[in-house]
């Protein structure tokens, strides 16, 4: 709702309460009440949150319902951040406050010490002021350097000093972050981050709901909503969750990475910069290269010689799907084409985007960072490939290139350059349309198509590919078939007296 301007002062607030036009309640009350409304009205709870619909969200409706305080636990690049700066779309669009006042104090019950003496004196004539939501949400990243001055506060000497008051008195406080979000959502991120010390700081908020600064004999009561990300504590060698500051965590809600590709692929087009504007040419993204993309980050979430504690974040995939069309931009803009469509081959040019995306083992740090990537986009295309072309028949490609032929292609060629070399082949463009490439597609999209059907009979080890031959027949030898030793067949004797028989 905009700001009622016909509200302005104590007085003017008490009647509206009165009135029942304003809503008088914490936090948690606010939250709750917003998300039953919601939930009424159905429809998307939290929009860009996607593949959470029947695991997370529920659990956290849970939690805001029942006015915990809680923590998100899972690996990284799993949306947790985002998650909890999707809360303040729960909060109401403004609330009067206290104006000039550091800890947002509710003019109608005032915790400070100064906004108490000025209601005191001026009564309902008290001026207000009002506060919108997307100021109501604080977030800290913890690190190890944080103070309880930084979180809590701390006696502020200036100030007593500039006021001509006394150490003691509580108008000298200095509030930290968390006084400084009365009335909101404060969100701590990696919280095992958070010395031990400074964990300690937060039982009071969490339980009791108040905090003390430093050696001043006042508690304030203060209506904070808390929430919190970590990594594991299997994986966070950095730190650990103090097992007392747990037990006050309201509730813990695992997150997890996308189940289906299908998940995926909608979280890298909300996140990725596919949309390119200005004099570049237009971006048509394949779906199996999108697949592809995908596909990568659920190999290598399997893959042994990745590390699994510190995962796979969803971050590879929107890099590398902006690498791979930046890529085929660049194609696009030297071979004056209109239209960029990323090709399976430019995945491989996106390996930079990929091999800091992911933590090996031993065996895997003995092979290399771009080995494994190469590897994983290899079983990605055979994965995706096999859902495209296990329908088909390849046999006239396999043996044009059986009989002795080879195809050089490059990431580099125009799609004229790679259509007039696939025509070569035998059947090739054929298998491509029948891969899903529509008969009147554009050149650069046959291209595209060309090329996966070459890369998914290569990922698939039914043709080999090499930087010297390009395309070529599989180097898989073909076992001749056995017979039994004949009588024509000369005896040979090895040491140690066994016999071998030589055709």
């Amino acid at each position: 709702m905009p700001i009622p301007s016909a509200i302005s002062t104590l007085g003017d607030l008490r009647r509206a309460v009165e009135r029942g036009e304003i809503r008088h309640r914490n936090v948690h009350e606010e939250v709750r009440d917003n998300l039953i409304e919601k939930l009424r009205a159905g429809g998307t709870l939290f929009p860009g949150i996607v593949g959470y619909d029947d695991t997370v969200l529920p659990q956290l409706v849970n939690a805001l319902l029942s006015r915990h305080h809680f923590i998100l636990l899972g690996l990284r690049g799993q949306a947790k951040t985002r998650l909890l700066r999707a809360l303040v779309t729960l909060l109401d669009d403004v609330i009067p406050v206290m104006p000039g006042c550091e800890i947002n104090d509710d003019p109608l019950q005032p915790i400070c010490g100064s906004c108490r003496a000025q209601v005191a004196e001026a009564g309902d004539r008290t001026p207000i002021a009002w506060l919108e939501r997307d100021a109501r949400y604080v977030e800290k990243l913890a690190t190890p350097d944080v103070t309880i001055a930084d979180m809590i506060g701390d006696i502020d000497p200036i100030k007593a000093a500039r006021a001509g008051l006394q150490l003691s008195n509580e108008l000298t406080m200095h509030y930290g972050l968390l006084p400084r979000a009365n009335r909101s959502i404060f969100a701590i991120n990696e919280l095992p981050d958070l010395a031990g010390k400074i964990q300690v700081g937060l039982f009071n908020i969490l339980q009791e709901g108040d905090i003390q600064i430093k050696g001043y004999p006042v508690r304030l009561p203060l209506d904070v909503m808390m929430a919190f990300t970590a990594n594991p504590e299997d994986y966070t060698a950095r730190g650990k969750i103090i097992t007392p500051l747990k037990d006050r965590i309201g509730s813990e809600i695992r997150t997890h990475y996308p189940a289906s590709r299908g998940d995926a692929q909608t979280i890298t087009a909300q996140e990725a910069w596919m949309v390119r504007a200005g004099a570049a040419p237009r971006v048509e993204v394949p779906t199996f290269v999108a697949e592809v993309v995908e596909e990568i980050a659920f190999q290598a979430r399997q893959d042994r010689r990745v590390d699994k504690r510190s995962g796979v974040s969803q971050r590879l995939p929107i890099s590398v799907m902006e690498n791979v069309i930046s890529n085929a931009e660049r194609r696009a803009i030297v071979g004056g084409e209109d239209m960029a469509v990323p090709r399976v081959t430019d995945v491989y040019a996106a390996l930079p985007s990929m091999t800091g995306k992911f933590e090996l083992e031993y065996e895997g740090e003995l092979k290399g960072a771009e080995t494994i990537a190469r590897e994983l986009v290899r079983n990605a295309v055979a994965n995706v490939a096999e859902g495209y072309l296990s329908h088909l028949d390849p046999r006239r490609v396999i043996e044009w290139f059986d009989l002795g032929g080879s195809l050089q292609l490059a990431d580099t060629m125009s799609a004229a350059d790679v259509l007039t070399h696939a025509r070569a082949v035998q059947g090739l463009v054929d298998l491509a349309h029948e891969a899903g490439i529509a008969k009147q597609a554009a050149a650069p999209m046959l291209a595209a198509g060309v090329d996966f059907v070459l890369e998914g009979l290569y990922a698939t080890k039914k043709i080999s590919r090499s930087d010297e031959r390009g395309y070529h027949a599989s180097d898989t030898p073909v076992r001749r078939p056995s017979r039994e030793p004949s009588l024509e067949d000369e005896p040979r004797v090895q040491s140690g007296g066994k016999k071998k028989y030589y055709n």
